[in-house]
């Protein structure tokens, strides 16, 4: 036997029939807290701000970032430097 309930309720109605807490306020804080950090730190996460750290690097940046992708490339394709075929 096979039984099918369908329920049609909103998530605040299914919390209160559950017994469950409202977190509602505690979810809005935190949504507030974590705006609040993104506009104090805008500069951090723009694109500009990254570019001018890896540009004040300059040519160390381009070497390290290429022996980064090569190591990976490696890794990938299972060629280990120094080992025989």
């Amino acid at each position: 036997m096979k039984l099918n309930i369908t329920v049609d309720c909103t998530p605040e109605e299914a919390r209160a029939f559950l017994g469950l807490p409202d977190v509602t306020p505690i979810n809005d804080t935190l949504v507030q807290a974590v705006k609040q950090r993104i506009e104090q730190n805008v500069e951090l996460v723009s694109p500009e701000f990254y570019l001018k750290q890896w540009y004040s690097m300059g040519g160390q940046a381009s070497e390290s970032f290429m022996q980064m992708m090569t190591a990976g490339a490696r890794a990938a394709t299972g060629d280990v430097p120094g080992k025989k075929s």
